[in-house]
């Protein structure tokens, strides 16, 4: 309950961070972009850092459960080998297009190029 509570509390702060931006485009976008970089870069590290989370979480108990089915079963061990490698590619690309997703949203100037 922890975890759903934080995680729906970062989702709504950072949503409305990235609202604000379109909603300001209209009265100045220049000006706008260069207030409001510091809260999407803070939005931007939060997103990534619950990807990260979710992802290591995810790919831990992928793994500890297929080990504990190969453990009950040695004779399944081949059949669970390729799902399991499967599976963590994909949890792997999700974490990484959560960071192109949070990267593309950062000003042009956040890092200096």
């Amino acid at each position: 309950m922890k975890k759903a509570l934080l995680f729906a509390l970062t989702i709504l702060a950072s949503a409305s961070v990235f609202a604000e931006e379109a909603a300001t485009a209209v009265t100045g976008a220049a000006h706008a972009a260069n207030s409001n970089s510091g809260l999407i870069a803070i939005s931007a590290a939060i997103a990534i850092g619950l990807a990260v989370f979710g992802g290591t979480s995810a790919q831990g108990k992928a793994a500890a459960s297929a080990l504990e089915g190969m453990a009950r079963n040695p004779a399944a061990s081949d059949k669970l080998f390729t799902p399991l490698i499967l599976s963590l590619a994909l949890i792997e690309s999700l974490v990484i297009l959560a960071f192109l997703v949070a990267f593309v949203k950062l000003p042009a100037g956040t890092f200096g190029f």
